[in-house]
């Protein structure tokens, strides 16, 4: 829906009054099924951060909170049903710690902007206007009116406008009232994009009359102030100082129009991917970049001896070092003239020391020299990128083995009586009780992972059908077999969290047999609570109604149910109560390192399961070494293929899957829904110098028979990197479970 900024009324308020933005979006959100973290990433991309969260500078908010900087992992069953293993959401920060999303860099330029801008603080924001601070009524203009600063954050009118509209710029300064671009031509908004126009800004000793570039930040080295502008390619722009700085003494680059009016010096230029330097002796220098390049600059703040205060911190601007770096700068430290850096590279990388608060002779990259030259006057070095040697396992060459994980329709034999009867005749949900006795799975203590229900009965011979009323969230699914007779599954869809269905018995039931159901149900989370006075947090999980057509009484089935082993009252206390679920390997413990594998049947899950046991679920169990060097920071996903297939390859396979990490569980992996196929695993979890548990399970929804296709690890990135190796994760190996079934 398009929408002007017309019509959008702001809200009365005094203009002293402080802004706060709580929870901005950065990411989005999508259900199984949805278009996943890339597209994601995308959509709420780097012109949407230009353009909406410049829309809240020009309210000259205060607190901006984004939402969010890093998703991460919902790892286990942390997870809620609107989303899936992976809460990257498209954030700026991808799930596997990667800076490579547009979006990193653009909230990176206009935070060091904020942070270099005090008088933004100081200014008065002013209602937005068409047609009087430019010379067109497309554009939308807001001036935070300061003394003297003033700033104009100049956007489309139409939000969704993806015109090119040039303009000129009407403005009052210390130097009188002049019109934006003085030595001709236009400055230009292209797209989705909005500006920040300065006036009058103060740079240490210099006070710039006006940019219609955007400032990226500025810094003081000795009496001189280092400022970095840029711009989009092949846009016009201008900057003005006062001519009593005199002309430039020298200029890196050309095509510069500069020309003395009255009493400013003012220059202009047409950005281009090479950079410019304008130097004014010992008093200013100014850098002119285009965006792109300016994603390759770095501010850091030097360490500060002592406490600053709870609640302000003194300047930036004697006490942080600009480094042009390539892909990350982490941190910086000056010890006399050496300056530390440490940081990441994914290729061979020129590193220069823009400015610094102090002299610098040498520098050092993750405590390595690098050798430096003076060009310019800044101290130029080469990163070198050093590749590894980086191997990592194939995993359909491993040993794998392999255990029936649904013993309770394999196993005539099977006893169900350690576990929870479904006895409860009250409920504190307030979804009222339409059974006998409550089957919320929540009421026995079952709060997350797969659920499985055991209801017996002695037929009649009347029974022809069960009616069943199922809730696990969007995209859940769940499978029925009556004893060891599979009847059918809801294979789920991404827009509904319950499912109501009649199954048909196969054949007649025999009069006085004692039947069983048993019904495998995956929860895939509670609901969250986003209305303030709703209960949807409560929404129950589990079977919500049932009827045994041919039986006038409910009560004819006696129900029993279990989930993770002990429910709340779990066994693995290191990784919590969430991460398991109902499987008999989870009940076991066998999903934990040190799992006595080698009593099991040897198989891997590319040969599928057995043809007598699917539908079913079973229980892949293989180990790997890995050899992660020193000095590198390898992001590692565990990777599904999305080509299994069921039969002569027709048709996708029906199936879900949990992958457990060294006992971890780390995805839960819905074939014929998605969208998610890559489950990063991180540092800590996996031993990056040892051995390592893999476990899968694989739950075939269908009686198609099918072989998983694929499952690989894969290096999502390799960086020579400075970071802090992480501590392995110790969690509980595996031991038996006394009481478990």
């Amino acid at each position: 829906m398009k929408q002007s900024m017309r019509s959008r009324a702001r809200p009365r308020r005094s203009p002293s009054q402080n802004s706060k933005v709580e929870c901005l979006t950065v990411g989005m959100i999508t259900l199984g099924g949805g278009v996943g973290v890339d597209t994601s990433a995308a959509y709420i991309g780097p012109e949407f951060a230009r353009v909406f969260y410049k829309i809240n500078y020009s309210f000259r908010t205060a607190i901006q909170n984004l939402y969010m900087i890093f998703g991460g992992t919902n790892w286990g069953n942390l997870g809620h049903p609107g989303g899936y293993t992976s809460y990257d959401v498209g954030a700026a920060i991808a799930e596997d710690r990667g800076v490579i999303r547009e979006k990193y860099s653009e909230l990176k330029l206009q935070s060091n902007f904020l942070q270099a801008s005090p008088a933004y603080l100081e200014s008065h924001p002013e209602n937005g206007s068409y047609g009087i601070y430019t010379d067109t009524t497309s554009l939308a203009v807001t001036r935070l009116a300061g003394n003297p600063t003033n700033f104009y954050v100049v956007r489309h009118g139409e939000l969704t406008s993806q015109e090119s509209t040039s303009y000129k710029l009407r403005v009052n300064t210390t130097a009188g009232s002049l019109t934006i671009p003085q030595l001709g031509g236009t400055l230009s908004l292209n797209g989705r994009d909005s500006k920040i126009h300065l006036v009058d800004y103060n740079v240490g000793d210099v006070s710039l009359i006006y940019s219609s570039a955007e400032l990226f930040t500025w810094k003081q080295t000795g009496s001189k102030s280092v400022v970095v502008f840029y711009g989009g390619e092949d846009e016009l722009h201008e900057f003005a100082v006062p001519a009593n700085l005199g002309k430039p003494a020298s200029i890196e680059g050309d095509d510069l129009q500069i020309q003395q009016i009255n009493s400013t010096t003012v220059i202009q230029w047409a950005v281009q991917p090479s950079r410019r330097v304008v130097h004014f002796g010992n008093t200013l220098e100014v850098h002119l970049l285009w965006r792109n390049e300016a994603y390759n600059y770095w501010v850091l703040d030097l360490p500060v001896p002592g406490a600053i205060g709870r609640h302000v911190s003194q300047s930036h601007a004697n006490r942080s070092v600009i480094v042009k770096a390539g892909y990350l700068l982490r941190t910086a430290e000056l010890t006399g003239t050496s300056l530390y850096l440490t940081g990441d590279i994914n290729t061979t990388t020129t590193l220069e020391l823009i400015s610094a608060p102090q002299p610098v002779t040498s520098i050092f990259f993750n405590n390595q020299s690098v050798q430096t030259s003076v060009t310019s006057g800044r101290l130029t070095g080469t990163l070198t990128y050093h590749k590894p040697n980086i191997n990592l396992p194939d995993l359909t060459t491993l040993n794998w083995h392999y255990l029936n994980t649904l013993p309770e329709v394999r196993d005539p034999t099977y006893n169900d009586d350690l576990w929870t009867p479904c006895t409860h005749t009250t409920t504190a949900n307030p979804r009222n009780l339409t059974t006998p006795t409550s089957l919320y799975a929540s009421d026995y203590g079952y709060n997350g992972g797969s659920l499985l229900y055991r209801g017996t009965f002695t037929a009649t011979g009347n029974e022809s059908s069960l009616y069943l009323l199922t809730e696990g969230g969007y995209a859940y699914g769940y499978s029925i077999w009556l004893n060891n007779t599979f009847l059918t599954s809801w294979l789920g869809e991404p827009l509904y969290m319950f499912s109501n269905q009649t199954i048909t018995f196969p054949s007649s039931l025999t009069p006085g047999t004692t039947y069983t159901l048993t019904i495998l149900i995956d929860h895939l989370g509670n609901d969250e609570n986003f209305p303030a006075n709703g209960d949807f947090m409560k929404d129950p999980r589990g079977i919500l109604d049932y009827t045994l057509h041919g039986r006038d009484d409910k009560s004819a089935i006696s129900w029993k149910i279990t989930g993770n082993f002990g429910g709340e009252h779990y066994a693995d206390l290191t990784r919590g109560p969430l991460n398991e679920g109902a499987f008999f390997a989870e009940r076991k413990g066998y999903h934990l390192p040190g799992a006595p594998v080698e009593k099991w049947t040897k198989r891997s899950p590319f040969e599928g399961l057995p043809e007598d046991e699917a539908p079913g679920v079973g229980f892949f169990a293989t180990t790997f070494d890995l050899n992660i060097p020193d000095g590198y920071d390898v992001p590692i996903s565990v990777v599904f293929e999305n080509s299994t297939t069921v039969g002569n390859g027709s048709e996708p396979a029906s199936f879900r899957s949990e992958l457990f990490v060294n006992g971890w569980q780390f995805g839960k992996y819905v074939s014929h829904i998605g969208p998610q196929l890559s489950f990063p695993v991180p540092e800590g979890i996996l031993d990056y110098n040892g051995s390592n548990y893999l476990a899968v399970t694989i739950w075939a929804m269908d009686e198609s028979s099918f072989k998983l296709d694929g499952l690989r690890l894969q290096a999502n990135a390799v960086l020579q990197s400075g970071y802090r190796k992480p501590s392995l994760v110790k969690g509980e190996a595996y031991k038996e479970r006394a009481g478990s079934y």
